[in-house]
């Protein structure tokens, strides 16, 4: 395990349009749906704070104001706005976007519905003991796809013995599945393109290369998809706060 080395800079990922979350999300942008009392984005806000940033950038889209009104509320760290109110870029095309915010070093990167319960470790300074920044350009944080609540698919990526990932195949089922929280060095983003695209196109560059790395969580993922989802979600951490199962 290397020495703890927190990045002092965030981002969290809010500018999408919560299709799925429907009819929640037809006045009520996704991060500010509640789950279990606290809006989906308070969740990543504090797991920032919690790992001492010092900035937190923060693109948004749909219903941009009402989600720029609610995140100046923290006023544990900076808040810096990402505007894509005239065209949506995607997760991969919003960090490009944002790169002017995020600096030169690495930074924390979390969706706006990145949301687990922590184990024994606090997740986010576990990705920061095994960040190498020689050897890595992403490290993503991955949760078990048979522990996670809510999720039903076959998983995303498949780990080698030193954490390099690589992509399931067709005919596969991994393990893993991308929990939306990772450490990224802008590096990843250098001849990146500034349109819309998915982040999907910078993990499958970083593959090619053998700079994109895995790190399984401590504690368990919820995945807050769907309404449906957030029952599941709500369910999970009453269930963790007694201590026991609910009837």
């Amino acid at each position: 395990m290397t020495t703890l080395n927190r990045p002092k800079t965030g981002m969290i990922l809010a500018a999408g349009m919560g299709k799925r979350m429907r009819p929640l999300s037809a006045i009520t942008p996704k991060p500010l749906i509640p789950v279990a009392g606290k809006a989906i984005i308070d969740r990543p806000l504090s797991a920032l704070e919690k790992a001492g940033v010092e900035r937190t950038v923060i693109n948004v889209h749909y219903l941009a104001d009402l989600i720029e009104v609610h995140v100046k509320q923290h006023d544990s760290f900076e808040i810096v706005i990402s505007d894509e109110r005239d065209a949506l870029l995607e997760t991969g095309g919003g960090v490009v976007n944002a790169l002017p915010h995020l600096g030169e070093e690495p930074f924390y990167l979390l969706n706006s519905d990145s949301f687990w319960m922590e184990g024994s470790v606090n997740n986010l300074d576990l990705l920061a003991h095994y960040w190498k920044d020689d050897e890595m350009d992403a490290l993503l944080l991955l949760a078990p796809t048979v522990t996670a609540v809510g999720y039903k698919g076959r998983g995303d990526f498949l780990l080698d013995p030193y954490g390099r990932l690589r992509r399931r195949k067709a005919h596969e089922v991994s393990p893993y599945v991308y929990s939306g929280a990772a450490i990224m060095h802008p590096r990843m983003f250098k001849d990146a393109s500034k349109k819309k695209h998915s982040l999907n196109v910078e993990f499958d560059k970083a593959i090619e290369e053998g700079r994109l790395f895995g790190l399984i969580m401590d504690g368990t993922w919820l995945h807050v998809g769907t309404p449906k989802d957030i029952r599941y979600a709500e369910r999970a951490l009453a269930e963790s706060a007694t201590g026991g199962r609910l009837p």
